[in-house]
């Protein structure tokens, strides 16, 4: 704002002293000048409810330049939350620090510490006690026939361990999810221990893995004790073939002691594992040892496929509320045009959506909401994973599915291959 459009909008301010668009812009102009005194003699009492949102900006800058930081954090606020868009991060600083406090006398030091001292706990106790989000089958979309097998074949014997100790079943024991990158088998792997109550620790291959001989090995057992003294407990090895790849295509003893390990931990003769479920996840199942699916270790092996349309539709709805939506977003068509997106796929269309959104808002310092053409841009930039994975598991399926342990991917293929 120039000085002559200043001046012309002073003299109306002077004429109609009760014009507050008018005030807003003045203050507008004397915020960029960073004529703090003026700005706040004429901003005088007033609230930000007064003001519209580019007008609170400018009073939060001067204000912030007065170093009237809770006041300008009111205006700030508030035009924040009426237009996200003007969202200042380096303002908002400005507004939120409060001068540093000089100490008086001599500085003293102080030893920060990052984490627990050798002795004081080790790497297993931080990966129990560290937090947990519960996770339900309602925050997984679609994948139904899995779920009822879940609940068939895992929950059950976790919910009710009473009866089926009478029939001499134990509850617990193994469970091998397998499928695609991106169709949501650690989620579901995460809902089980959920919808089954049960601590859920998930365990990375470094939590696990050490350059040390012998130490991985003994990292394994003691997660294993700690899940057993935590049951009811799931225990999810994500890329479980990391640590229970074939041991024939190892050149490594150590990473054929560990398999060892880990088959002796889940039914060896002093692995008592009551209440401990164990849930692996692989994207590439022909590479996990095979003495894995011997009953008592992983004997429930479950594919999770790329979600069908109705899933889709799930999943398309669940990562879109409780976003700003334009009144013509409709999920059905969207659905029927991804036959062969994962979860994951899906996931990352709603997100290029909500990035051209938030351009399309910053652009117009309003916001807009995501809309249809929003999507249907992002899924021309977002192209499905699983066609190779697919391709892959089919030839298994045709030429080494040894004992039927790929009939339900045959299954999906049949169903699903030329859609």
């Amino acid at each position: 704002m120039d000085d002559a459009t200043l001046a012309g909008l002073r003299a109306a301010l002077a004429a109609s002293p009760d014009n507050l668009p008018l005030l807003g812009m003045i203050l507008g102009g004397l915020a960029e000048r960073e004529a703090h005194e003026e700005g706040l003699r004429l901003l005088g009492s007033h609230a930000p409810d007064d003001l519209d949102p580019k007008a609170c900006i400018a009073a939060a800058t001067l204000l912030a330049l007065a170093e009237e930081r809770e006041r300008g954090l009111a205006f700030y606020r508030s035009a924040v939350t009426a237009a996200p868009p003007l969202e200042d991060r380096e303002l908002e600083a400005r507004l939120s620090t409060k001068p540093a406090e000089v100490p008086s006398g001599k500085p003293q030091l102080r030893v920060l510490s990052s984490g627990r001292l050798e002795g004081e706990g080790g790497e297993v106790d931080t990966l129990f006690d560290s937090p947990q989000q519960t996770v339900t089958f309602e925050d997984v979309g679609g994948l139904d026939d899995l779920k009822k097998r879940i609940r068939r074949k895992v929950m059950l014997p976790m919910q009710k361990p009473s009866l089926f100790k009478r029939f001499r079943k134990r509850a617990g024991g193994g469970v091998l999810l397998y499928g695609p990158p991106g169709c949501g088998k650690t989620l579901m792997a995460r809902a089980t221990a959920g919808e089954c109550g049960a601590s859920f620790f998930n365990v990375a291959i470094s939590d696990v893995l050490d350059m040390w001989f012998g130490e991985s090995e003994q990292k394994l057992h003691d997660i294993f004790v700690k899940a057993r003294e935590s049951s009811p407990s799931v225990l999810f090895f994500d890329e479980v073939e990391a640590i229970g790849g074939r041991r024939r295509h190892s050149q490594s003893t150590s990473s054929a002691n560990l398999v060892s390990q880990f088959l002796s931990e889940m039914d060896g003769f002093d692995g008592h594992n009551e209440g401990v479920l164990v849930l692996g996840a692989t994207n590439v199942p022909w590479a996990v040892d095979p003495a894995f699916r011997r009953p008592g270790r992983f004997d429930r092996v479950l594919f999770v496929p790329p979600p069908d349309r109705a899933a889709r539709e799930a999943v398309l709805s669940i990562h879109l509320a409780e976003r700003p939506l334009a009144d013509d977003v409709k999920v059905g068509p969207l659905a029927k045009k991804t036959s062969g997106y994962s979860g994951a796929d899906l996931e990352e269309v709603v997100e290029t959506a909500a990035d051209l959104a938030i351009e399309a808002s910053i652009e117009a310092d309003a916001e807009v909401p995501i809309c249809q053409a929003h999507l249907i841009e992002a899924l021309s930039e977002v192209r499905p994973t699983t066609t190779e994975w697919l391709t892959t598991a089919r030839n298994y399926a045709r030429y080494a599915n040894e004992g039927g342990q790929y009939d339900e991917v045959l299954d999906f293929l049949s169903k699903h291959g030329k859609r």
